[in-house]
Parts: structure tokens; sequence; C-alpha cells
């Protein structure tokens, strides 16, 4: 098949790799604009971009597709087929509709659950059981089209927002084969989601990041997980950002931040409900490290009766 892949992130990335090692005939990439990035602020491609670039593959980065220019574009490569991963642009329907074959998606959990844009990241923070990818063919709404195939995987209690994607990665382009050589045949047929179950996965902020320490310890503790290795929970102790990786479920009580106890084992911290036992920890202008590293250093930091965030 003649395939225009559209993909922005890694996750794409980890897809186009697969499609590039097919029979299928890759004509095209489309993905985001170079953005900048790092404390230089350079303008930076994408990891699709990238690796379209190091293939020799032709790469078009319209800041959209609504005018007739990008779709003429695109018309004029005569795909048989659009591949869609995390994409970040929404296509209307005139662009659906160019492919022989139209458009299909790879989406990174299990529909109608989590349609939008931190599929994986609000499935861990929501204490899912499992999750998986989702390859639907595509409509005009935000992940609304008929799914055609899924597979699934269990959301373990250590597994954090960077374990649970890099596992869908790997699991995602296997699919996507799956359905391509399905659509080819004719034997695959797309099920309609049932809206009424739907939920939608909102795009992350670093606002809510912020550990706010009257909630309960289980439900930080799950986001703790789920915003690692981004945007990073955190906190201020003394009047410094104090950046919070990883914590298990603890006891105690006190005002909510209270520092309860501190020992090799972690920083034992107040919720609303129950406490956290902080583990892995980064101040300013320092690297992420284990709070065993920390409390032999700077144990006077982190004294009982201190609050975090204030």
């Amino acid at each position: 098949m003649r395939i225009v892949f559209a993909g922005t992130p890694e996750f794409a990335a980890e897809h186009l790799k697969a499609l590039l090692d097919s029979p299928h005939q890759i004509v095209a990439v489309y993905t985001q604009p170079d953005r900048p990035a790092g404390r230089g602020q350079k303008l930076m491609p994408s990891p699709v971009k990238q690796l379209a670039v190091a293939h020799d593959i032709p790469v078009l980065q319209p800041p959209s597709l609504r005018n007739a220019e990008a779709q003429a574009k695109l018309a004029a490569l005569a795909p048989d087929l659009m591949v869609v991963v995390a994409y970040g642009l929404i296509l209307p329907q005139a662009v659906l509709d160019i492919p022989r074959l139209g458009c299909i998606n790879s989406h990174a959990s299990l529909l109608p659950r989590w349609r939008g844009a931190a599929p994986i990241q609000r499935a861990v923070e929501a204490g899912d059981g499992e999750s998986g990818v989702t390859v639907m063919r595509m409509e005009a709404g935000l992940d609304t089209g008929p799914m055609l195939l899924k597979v699934t995987t269990a959301i373990s209690a250590e597994d954090t927002g960077g374990t649970l994607h890099d596992r869908l990665a790997q699991m995602g382009p296997g699919a996507v084969l799956q359905a391509i050589a399905g659509l080819a045949d004719g034997s695959l047929q797309g099920e309609v989601q049932d809206d009424a179950l739907a939920t939608y996965a909102h795009k992350l902020n670093k606002d809510e990041a912020r550990l706010d320490f009257d909630r309960p310890a289980p439900e930080l503790e799950r986001l703790i997980r789920a915003f690692n290795p981004w945007p990073v929970c955190h906190s201020t102790l003394d009047g410094e950002t104090v950046k919070v990786l990883a914590a298990t479920l603890s006891t105690g009580h006190g005002k909510p931040g209270e520092i309860l106890g501190a020992s090799r084992d972690g920083l034992v911290v107040a919720c609303a409900e129950g406490a956290l036992s902080l583990t892995r920890l980064q101040l300013p202008g320092g690297k992420a490290l284990a709070f065993s590293d920390l409390f032999n250093s700077r144990r006077e930091k982190f004294a009982s009766g201190k609050v975090l965030g204030q």
C-alpha cells in the first residue's frame, strides 16, 4: 500500500519504524512544525521528522490541514491509506476522505475510555487496572471512530506514565500492521463505540502537578506515578521547589503537608487521609535522587514538623 504517515512524538516514531520495516511504501510523513526546546530554545524537529529524514522520506509540516492548498498536496500523493498516531492536528472530513481506504489511528487507550490528549497518564492517575492500544477508523470527532482492534496490558501498582507509555509504544505498531492487513483483505469490520462509556483525557499541565496534601494519599500516589516523567509532581519546602518522582503509601496523622518523620526509607508526609512516604526527590539545581541519598547529606532540611506546600 501507498501510506501517508502522520505523527509527532516518540510514541508515533515507534509506529513509523514498524511501517518502514514492512512491505508498505511510506510516500510521505506529516508532523508538527519544529518547536523551540531546551535551554537555548532552539528549533527542534520531532522524533517522527528525525526518523523520516534519516530514511529519506519526504516530510510535510503544515500548521493546519484545513486549507485547500494543504489538502491538494495530500491528494497529489495518491495514498491508499493514512496512518495517524499522536499527530496533534485535527483532520477535517475533506482530509479523511482523500485516502482510498480512509484514515486509521493508533490511540493509547481502550476506547471509548480516555479519548483525548493524555490517555496514558489519565489511566494511571485514575487507578485503572488495564490499558492498551485501540486502532480505529478515523471520523471528524475526537477519537470517536469505529474500533478495528484492541490490544491490552495490565497496569501494575508500580507503573508510571513513562513505563506504560513505553509498553504501549511497543504494542501499538504490531496492532497497526495487523489492522492494515485486515483492511486490505476485507476481514476487519469496525465496531461502533458506545459514547455513554466515553471519558475524556485532558491535556497535562504543570499546574495540576502541584501536590495538594489536602487530598487522600492514594490519589496523590497515583498522580506522582502518572506524571513521571512529565510534568513531574512537585511541592515546596523552605521556599524551594521540590520535585517528587516516586512515593509509597504510609501511615500517620498530621496537618496536610506536615513532615511526620524521615529515614533512609523515605520522607513521610501527612495527607488529608493517610500519609505518603516520598522516596525519590529532586532539589533545585540537583538531579533526582533516592531519598536515602538526600537523607544522608541534607537531614536537617527534612526535620519533623516542617510543612510542605506552604
